[in-house]
């Protein structure tokens, strides 16, 4: 590969590791596809998916998703790609996570460090009473098939979690941002659990005790080096907080956790520090929140069901008028006019 195509594309477009989605080629055959002709089509080299550590950018992924369901006739192709999807498929991040000392480490240190395998989603994890959720939320805007892209992130979710906690582990429910499919034995099967649609967040819901166990198979010394790697990572991403800070309030923004006191506390500064630190940038946090507010809230109404009021609620509003207010300001057209417009968009005959 050129390193053209090998090096990082995080400073401008956003880009995702090969390894989540190496399956491709393979499912495309597996259904009587010709990955070739696929790759094509979707106009992304095949030879990307030669090594798990390429990249390529989120937007094309979603792109050559879209063509894979068309050409294969299968609507539940990103769910087939996940399925042989793993810890492994994260790479450094997963390999991390494998030597994590117990279950609850090792899902915190994906949902901190996935930003160094996906840089067009944030993971998201929470605990409420007896439940903890996993979640995976896509943020970067103008992506296609982004219910593929989904789907198939929370299989690898369902078997990263059977890999750390044993094969006695079982999701309660798995929630999926998107429409309905007009057949969901393809999603029962593989997650063997209910699923829900048209929900708030993709998301899989499992009983919190799970957290707590310890990963007996995990290398100390191992993590240690793992750890020294993604620091060094940390170290040479450190030049652009503002994007570091973007990733974080998609992630705080739907655990409610988006105001300067609880983001600072997560870099271990005080606010105002946080604060000046973004004056030097040019940008405030309120600047910030309300321009990642804005690119989830589009992503939202293209990609899911959920009403204006579930919107508002999903993004830390009072209620809908509010939130329908904000994304006038923003957008120049009320929520519900830019949906239906996007929805005329993605549905014109010869698109």
């Amino acid at each position: 590969m050129s390193d053209q195509q090998t090096r990082p594309l995080w400073r401008g477009e956003g880009a995702v590791r090969t390894g989540g989605a190496i399956a491709i080629p393979a499912v495309l055959a597996d259904l009587g596809s010709e990955p070739a002709a696929v790759f094509a089509e979707a106009g992304v080299d095949l030879r990307l998916f030669d090594d798990p550590d390429n990249l390529i950018p989120f937007a094309a992924l979603g792109r050559l998703l879209r063509v894979s369901v068309v050409r294969t006739g299968r609507s539940d192709f990103g769910l087939l790609v996940g399925q042989r999807g793993n810890l492994s498929s994260l790479g450094l991040v997963g390999y991390l996570a494998q030597h994590s000392p117990d279950v609850e480490s090792a899902l915190g240190n994906v949902v901190r460090y996935l930003h160094h395998h996906d840089r067009g989603a944030v993971p998201t994890m929470a605990i409420e009473d007896d439940r903890a959720s996993l979640g995976y939320a896509i943020y970067q805007a103008g992506v296609e098939a982004t219910d593929q892209i989904a789907d198939g992130a929370l299989a690898i979710a369902c078997n990263m979690l059977r890999t750390l906690c044993g094969p006695g582990w079982q999701p309660v429910e798995v929630r999926l941002a998107h429409r309905p499919p007009i057949d969901a034995g393809p999603y029962r099967r593989t997650f063997r659990c209910p699923v829900l649609f048209a929900a708030e967040q993709n998301c899989v819901l499992f009983a919190a005790q799970w957290l707590r166990q310890p990963l007996p198979a995990a290398d100390a010394s191992l993590r240690r080096i793992l750890q020294r790697q993604i620091d060094e990572l940390e170290a040479r991403d450190g030049g652009d907080f503002p994007a570091q800070l973007r990733r974080v309030l998609r992630t705080a923004l739907l655990t409610n956790r988006a105001t300067a006191a609880a983001v600072a506390q997560l870099y271990s500064m005080h606010s105002r520090t946080l604060n000046r630190r973004l004056l030097e940038f040019g940008t405030t946090f309120q600047k910030l929140v309300d321009e990642t507010r804005h690119e989830m809230a589009r992503q939202m109404l293209r990609d899911s069901g959920l009403t204006l009021s579930e919107i508002a609620a999903a993004l830390d509003y009072a209620d809908a008028s509010a939130f329908s207010r904000a994304f006038a300001r923003w957008s120049g057209i009320t929520p519900g006019r830019w949906r239906a417009n996007e929805l005329r968009r993605t549905t014109r005959p010869g698109e």
